[in-house]
């Protein structure tokens, strides 16, 4: 089954969860570990990535180590065409939708084409949308953040995502960022397109994690959250009020 097939059906039996780890933070071994920690509260597929300190050879080294400890699906999150990975089973083949940089919005996607080809690894179109306060992600993939209470410029980017034929829409507040996508601005992204919403940033109490899921999340991602998260009992809350269990 394609990493995209497992997710469509995931969504339809309710809200999913993945935890985002950042090759750049820690070693492979303790990704592992705290990926381990993630599947047994409930995750159901590990995405890696960060803005930086991205290379192949830790993306890889992250990648089975996961796969080893977890068996689970691993996403790569790509910093760029730099460094992309064979160890990986799928990856979001994403364009920013709100940069201002061209590089970022279709650039890149053209020279990292072929060798995605080349390499095999399953590509899942996503459109990635920055809503502020857009933290390191906004910063160095210069965009022009869509503010807290644009809706409709939300709704806007969306669509256009969507009309573009891409797989997946994602709105990220950035990882560490104080406050999470509002409800009201999920809520309706989600009654205005029919294909798969991520929700990220910010999200790190069952209460925020529980609010983005009844907005209408179909996929619920935290990273910082999980990476620094050592109580297993709030990690099991978080990651249950995400996929409301």
């Amino acid at each position: 089954m394609s990493v995209k097939q497992y997710i469509l059906d995931g969504i339809k039996k309710g809200t999913m969860h993945m935890a985002l780890l950042d090759p750049d933070k820690q070693t492979p071994e303790e990704a592992a570990e705290i990926a381990l920690r993630c599947k047994e509260a409930g995750t159901d597929a590990i995405m890696i990535g960060g803005s930086t300190g991205i290379t192949t050879e830790n993306v890889d080294a992250t990648a089975v180590a996961i796969k080893k400890a977890t068996g689970l699906p691993t996403i790569y999150f790509p910093a760029g065409p730099h460094a992309l990975s064979t160890k990986c089973d799928a990856l979001y083949f994403m364009s920013m939708i709100n940069s201002t940089e061209l590089k970022y919005v279709i650039g890149a996607q053209i020279y990292a084409s072929p060798i995605i080809k080349k390499i095999g690894i399953e590509p899942i179109s996503m459109g990635y949308i920055i809503i502020e306060p857009g933290m390191k992600v906004g910063e160095v993939g210069k965009a022009k953040l869509i503010k807290r209470d644009d809706i409709e410029g939300a709704v806007a980017a969306a669509l256009g995502t969507q009309y573009l034929g891409m797989d997946i829409v994602y709105l990220e507040a950035g990882s560490g960022a104080d406050v999470p996508i509002d409800p009201k601005m999920i809520s309706a992204v989600k009654s205005e397109i029919d294909i798969p919403l991520i929700i990220g940033g910010g999200i790190n109490t069952p209460e925020k994690a529980k609010a983005a899921r009844e907005a209408g999340a179909d996929i619920i991602v935290t990273g910082t959250f999980v990476e620094k998260c050592h109580d297993e009992n709030i990690l099991r809350d978080v990651i249950a009020a995400a996929k409301g269990n």
